[in-house]
């Protein structure tokens, strides 16, 4: 597993790398190798990167009252739709159409990062992530996941903090 740490990032980051670099936030790139018959990106990136599946986060795209919205929940766990409606005063949320959720992002499905994302969608951000110092999220292409402060994340992506995740 290779490590970057911010000062070490190359030039041609992924969109997510870029706007945290432009942002100034303290951040470390972890890099493996993507096993395609794996049946779980996030449990992939949190078993190649030996961190607790609890502070490996999934970037998810759902649907609430028409509207996209991301909702960032450990791998860990599932989403809760109706917590994740609720969140941002909606009625009903379902997931995204996979296509959709790509279109809008830039990035390719299981490499969805909630950073740098094309187009600036309502972010819901699990409150388990307060519990730690530092989280991993998709730095934006499968095998690659940012490290850094879940303040940091929230502050970058005006995410709400709510209990949207289930175990």
């Amino acid at each position: 597993m290779a490590k970057k740490s911010k000062k070490q990032q190359q030039p041609g980051g992924t969109p997510a790398t870029v706007a945290l670099t432009a942002a100034g936030v303290e951040f470390t790139v972890h890099s493996y190798e993507h096993d395609p018959s794996h049946p779980s990106y996030g449990e992939e990136a949190a078993e190649a990167m030996g961190v607790s599946p609890d502070r490996v986060f999934k970037t998810l795209v759902a649907d609430v009252d028409g509207e996209l919205t991301v909702a960032v929940v450990p791998v860990a766990g599932s989403l809760d739709l109706k917590a994740l409606a609720s969140a941002v005063g909606g009625k009903r949320a379902a997931m995204a159409d996979p296509a959709a959720a790509e279109r809008s992002s830039g990035y390719v499905r299981g490499g969805i990062s909630p950073l740098g994302q094309r187009k600036r969608l309502r972010t819901v951000l699990d409150a388990s992530a307060s519990a730690y110092a530092t989280v991993c999220v998709s730095a934006g292409r499968r095998g690659l996941e940012v490290e850094l402060a879940p303040e940091d994340l929230a502050k970058l992506t005006d995410a709400v903090l709510a209990p949207v995740g289930r175990a």
